[in-house]
């Protein structure tokens, strides 16, 4: 159960075309995460597979069946949305209850499903509390129980950690990320931040004006990216970026090094540059070198505490395996 297939997809709104032809599959079981700036199309790709927009040509099969005209109520899917959308009157346990009551499910069942996901969630001592009660991170745990309740046959979340505080984002990531493992079932999950990309899924589909520039596990994305779009976006602090001459001189119209794959020294190396800004974050240290044929400094980390001081002189030479190189198309050299 699960398995959701989109083929020659389409998305128009009027005469804007929002989602080119677009070819996707999901597996059974594995959690995927979409990402890209705002308006490259995620929530609305995420919207046509739930069935809240219209897709414009296509089609979309869940399970091998084809579910592209099938009402959202019928799919099999359940959403949880980036507002927990609670009813503030009722308690936990009738927020969670409340899909199995519009189904008619008889009591004994309903309490059984909900005291099951409340267990799962850890929310068994809040059952009788109401919305306004609960911290944002629990809130959104009873969203998600409501979800759980109905057994999907896949999961799909819209940036549902956005309104929470950084500590809360970090715990609900992890919460998520275990739930995943606990129910063996498809999670399909937009976000604008790729750290919760990387962190979270086994498939990442990185979009750009409704394009999927690449699809591929986390480290695939980090290690060999197909374009300068996909490079640049995908790690934290971003990739480097140089061109002109020092990109010509590898043969490359662009050449990308991210910032740990950079070495230091204040005798020798490939580039020289001054030392700029830099950040101590104690478990390591960020610093900005502005060097010739880079639009930006150079951002390049450190483990621990570094004693370079602003002004300072120093050399920088990219680790080889580690350097990436694109074409004038930006795309990736091999």
């Amino acid at each position: 159960m699960g398995q959701i297939s989109l083929s020659q997809v389409t998305k128009s709104f009027g005469d804007v075309n929002v989602i080119p032809p677009l070819d996707l599959e999901i597996n059974e079981g594995e959690f995927v995460v979409f990402v890209g700036p705002s308006g490259c199309g995620k929530s609305t790709l995420l919207r046509l597979i739930a069935g809240l927009e219209d897709v414009t040509s296509g089609h979309i099969a869940i399970d091998g069946q084809d579910a592209t005209d099938v009402p959202p109520a019928k799919r099999g899917l359940a959403m949880v949305f980036q507002s927990y959308a609670l009813y503030p009157h009722m308690t936990v346990r009738k927020n969670i209850a409340f899909p199995l009551r519009m189904a008619k499910l008889d009591q004994a069942a309903q309490d059984k499903k909900v005291e099951e996901a409340a267990r799962v969630l850890n929310l068994t001592d809040y059952l009788d509390r109401r919305p306004g009660q609960l911290s944002g991170g629990q809130r959104q745990r009873v969203a998600i129980g409501r979800a759980i309740v109905r057994e999907p046959a896949a999961f799909l979340f819209d940036e549902p950690l956005s309104n929470l505080d950084a500590a809360l984002r970090v715990n609900m990531r992890l919460e998520i990320s275990e739930l995943h493992k606990q129910l063996d079932t498809t999670m399909i999950y937009v976000t604008h931040d790729q750290v919760e990309a990387m962190t979270m899924a086994d498939k990442i589909v990185v979009l750009r004006a409704g394009n999927i520039e690449q699809v591929g596990s986390p480290l695939e994305l980090y290690r060999r990216p197909q374009n300068k779009f996909v490079a640049g976006f995908i790690g934290s602090p971003k990739m480097n970026f140089l061109t002109g001459a020092t990109a010509a001189a590898y043969d490359a119209q662009t050449i990308g090094i991210r910032p740990e794959h950079l070495e230091v020294s204040r005798d020798s190396g490939d580039w020289k540059g001054v030392v700029g800004v830099s950040e101590h974050l104690g478990s390591d240290t960020f610093f900005h070198v502005p060097v010739p044929d880079s639009d930006d400094p150079l951002t390049v980390r450190a483990s621990g505490e570094v004693d370079l001081k602003r002004g300072e002189e120093i050399f920088l030479t990219p680790i080889q395996e580690h350097l990436h190189r694109f074409d004038d198309q930006g795309l990736a050299i091999r």
